[in-house]
């Protein structure tokens, strides 16, 4: 009976978060999706779009750190609910709206909205999860936001034939407003709450205590192993950002190709990136299965770092390859290569991050991870407008290019340092 029970809350609540995070990511990249369409009725230069998607990575990132430190204190479901009525309201709002001042202002206040959709599902995923499917469900959850991604651009282009993109950002707005009502009723932040024992107990007990439970504040911001998951964090994260928010206009006023050319290529990109949490997680889980995890190294970094060179390939590929007779397989293939290379490595760093980390500081650092992601979100955003606007998307998008390099090299030279953060007792070094 409890097991039918947790399956059935396990089942109810992971679908809620699974369409409520697919609406989040959404929402926060419907200026994106319908920038063609804003393009033609509103002026805007390239000073501009960096101005409206860098006032969102900002504020995401300050409001997404904040929230994942003080998520243990705030309901997981109350706190992810709020944030997505916040974000609907606010892509209503959008699309009432005409300048740049106000586009700005209102994509900053939809980046504070977006900060409190993920750290409670990492919360609830803690509670509800077996530590040993951990990393399995955390990549399966990552996936709503490629599902977003890989059919957002796509329902923008088609919708934008029959309707304004005003209206295109008003229902999806209206939308988010009304599952955050569903959501708020169907999530539960732990088994307690429905009467069924707390199974993330016993695992803390029984894992890492000897070390991870001495740790002061101190010991762990001092481990060098957070610092290197944060930078190379930063450089992932912003160069996905920086292909996924400008990969349609450089394909259409660098590449030559069209409209829909563009968005399909966003669209395979996602796809891409589904298959490639999936793998991410599914591989390295069997990689920590089979060797155990370690005082130094992590089991998980074969994977990472195999994932990273792919996604310099693939960029490199993308930057030399495609001309305006290019076949629309082979644009497509290299949108959905680096989706792939790309969002594995972004599931794997919050996995790693949280199980690296003393079980008292698991939240803090995924949310310096995750800052510092967020701030590689923001430099895709006007500096890279910028070198594009004076020294154009090729130029742009090679530096993205050989930044991505040299943080896979980095990593390489650095996997076998030591991966458990906090004090470590000399008797278990």
């Amino acid at each position: 009976m409890a097991t039918t029970s947790y399956g059935y809350y396990r089942g109810t609540i992971f679908l809620s978060m699974f369409v409520g995070y697919t609406l989040y990511y959404f929402n926060r990249k419907t200026f994106s999706f319908v920038m063609p369409s804003l393009m033609k009725e509103i002026e805007l230069d390239k000073d501009d779009l960096g101005m409206i998607t860098s006032s969102q990575s900002l504020s995401y990132a300050i409001s997404k750190f904040i929230s994942g430190v003080l998520s243990d204190q705030i309901s997981a479901r109350w706190l992810f609910s709020i944030g997505l009525c916040m974000v609907g309201g606010i892509n209503i709002v959008f699309s009432w709206s005409s300048t740049v001042t106000v586009f700005s202002a209102l994509w900053f206040l939809n980046g504070l909205g977006q900060g409190l959709g993920w750290p409670p599902c990492g919360r609830v995923l803690r509670k509800w999860f077996e530590p040993s499917q951990f990393g399995t469900y955390w990549a399966v959850l990552s996936c709503s936001m490629n599902l977003a991604g890989s059919f957002g651009p796509i329902i923008a282009t088609v919708l934008a034939q029959s309707y304004s993109w005003r209206t295109i950002l008003s229902v999806s707005g209206m939308i988010c407003v009304a599952f955050s009502f569903v959501c708020l009723l169907l999530i539960k932040n732990e088994p307690k709450e429905v009467g069924l024992p707390n199974i993330e107990a016993a695992a803390i007990h029984s894992k890492e205590g000897s070390f991870s439970d001495k740790s002061t504040m101190s010991d762990f911001l001092l481990s060098p192993y957070l610092w290197l998951l944060s930078v190379s964090y930063l450089v992932v994260f912003g160069v996905k950002t920086a292909c996924t928010d400008w990969g349609q206009l450089f394909l259409v006023q660098d590449k030559g190709q069209s409209t829909l050319m563009g968005s399909s290529y966003m669209s395979a990109l996602e796809v891409g990136g589904l298959l490639g949490s999936l793998a991410a997680g599914y591989i390295s889980d069997k990689a920590v299965a089979t060797q155990g995890k370690r005082i130094y190294g992590n089991p998980r970094h074969f994977t990472l770092i195999c994932m990273m060179a792919g996604m310099f390939v693939s960029m490199y590929l993308f930057r030399v390859t495609v001309t305006p007779h290019s076949s629309t397989v082979w644009i497509l293939s290299l949108g959905a290569t680096f989706g792939f290379f790309s969002y594995g490595p972004i599931a794997l760093f919050g996995v790693i991050a949280n199980e690296s980390a003393p079980a008292n500081y698991c939240g803090t650092s995924h949310a310096i991870v995750a800052l510092m992601a967020n701030i590689g979100g923001l430099l895709s955003g006007l500096p890279f407008s910028t070198i594009a606007k004076y020294h154009g998307w090729e130029m742009a998008f090679w530096i993205a290019e050989i930044t991505c390099g040299a943080a896979t090299i980095g990593f390489f030279l650095l996997r076998n340092i030591r991966t458990k953060m906090g004090h470590v007792s000399k008797k278990a070094e």
